[in-house]
């Protein structure tokens, strides 16, 4: 089991003092890893049965939001501590083996695009690559994603494949503005035997019974990315406040914080935080309560469990970008913390979890409309 002694504070202090070396290596390295499982980030979606916190999802958040304050990057790889809610969708068994040499196991995957799958006695022959898997650097294992065949409609079977990180090879190809320091690199893998039990069917229920592993998946992966964008929207709003005493370039300007639309834009980003913040919180405890009341959340409160999380990543997003237009032209150093978070931001509002179409897909079920397949 491993040692849990290592203080969200003091994790944050040490990710600060090499955020530069994090978005330089393209990868949270290693051994920051291990502190953030001493702190508690990769247990938090654990199983209670192996020993985990299998935290409430708005624990585990404020964790997210929390490390995204000090660096966007890595607390887009910790946001990866949900995703053994994903491994619990395999047989228990299997999840007895990830476990067995304790609860702090780190999962990557890129799942897409979907490669085809042979079936082999007793499972699959697979060979492809995949893109976009964040943390597969720190992680232990790595899942994949295949096709199993097709459904009603010709729709893919959608199955995910899961092996110990060390046998999945990993194509350093991750070369981005935004988010540099995930290692959102490609896998591969060439005539690899998967077998049955190390396979499960994408979104498929658990057989964990936990309150945890009832909560909405796709609500929780959208969650934990929109979470970065609310903690480096914090972060813009303090590093804007600290800029107001800066010393003046033009003779006779005023000092920022004597200026009216710089007060302006500090005071409305920080109500534009809060608001977005506080929808977003109250959605996911609402749901979380709920669930621990022995009932599922109703499709309006997953509507907006997905809807508040796109509306914080989108508003947060905005926050950063209206704190830079007035920072002054100090922002436009690329050494600049301003233009370290505005790029992060942008990066989270891309993610297909928080895209544009989630308004109009919530849109459709507040107007008593019939919604996207999938969706909430």
């Amino acid at each position: 089991m491993t040692d849990m002694r290592l203080p969200l504070s003091e994790l944050l202090d040490r990710i600060a003092a090499r955020r530069d070396e994090i978005d330089a290596g393209r990868h949270v390295p290693r051994d920051l890893v291990v502190d953030m499982k001493r702190a508690g980030i990769f247990r938090a979606s654990t199983p209670k049965l192996f020993g985990g916190d299998a935290l409430p999802p708005a624990d585990f958040l404020r964790m997210v939001e929390a490390i995204a304050t000090v660096d966007g990057s890595a607390a887009w790889v910790a946001a990866f501590g949900s995703a053994n809610t994903y491994l619990a969708a395999l047989p228990v068994e299997t999840q007895r083996i990830i476990y067995r040499d304790g609860p702090d196991q780190v999962f990557a995957g890129g799942l897409y695009p979907l490669q085809p799958a042979l079936p082999a006695e007793g499972g699959w022959i697979v060979s492809g690559r995949w893109r976009f898997a964040s943390g597969c650097m720190g992680a232990d294992w790595i899942g994949v994603g295949i096709a199993t065949g097709t459904a009603e409609g010709g729709v893919p079977v959608t199955r995910m494949a899961v092996a110990p990180a060390n046998e999945i090879e990993i194509v350093e190809n991750w070369d981005v503005v935004g988010m540099q320091g995930t290692g959102s690199h490609d896998t591969c893998v060439t005539d690899k035997f998967y077998a049955e039990p190390w396979t499960c069917e994408r979104g498929a229920a658990s057989g964990i019974d936990e309150p945890l592993f009832r909560y909405p998946a796709l609500s929780y992966q959208a969650q934990v990315h929109a979470v970065c964008n609310i903690g480096l929207a914090r972060a813009a709003l303090d590093v804007l406040a600290g800029m107001a005493d800066g010393a003046k370039i033009m003779p006779g300007a005023a000092q920022l914080g004597d200026r009216g639309y710089f007060r302006t834009a500090l005071a409305r980003g920080e109500a534009e935080w809060r608001a977005a913040r506080s929808f977003f919180y109250e959605m996911a405890e609402q749901a979380w309560d709920r669930l621990v009341a022995g009932d599922a959340p109703t499709v309006a409160e997953k509507t907006l469990l997905r809807l508040s999380a796109t509306h914080a990543a989108h508003a947060c997003a905005q926050v950063a970008q209206a704190a830079y237009r007035v920072a002054g032209i100090a922002a436009i150093h690329k050494s600049h913390r301003l233009q370290h978070i505005v790029r992060d931001t942008m990066v989270v509002t891309q993610h297909a979890s928080l895209s544009e179409a989630t308004f109009e897909d919530a849109g459709a079920i507040l107007a008593d409309r019939e919604g996207k397949p999938g969706f909430p």
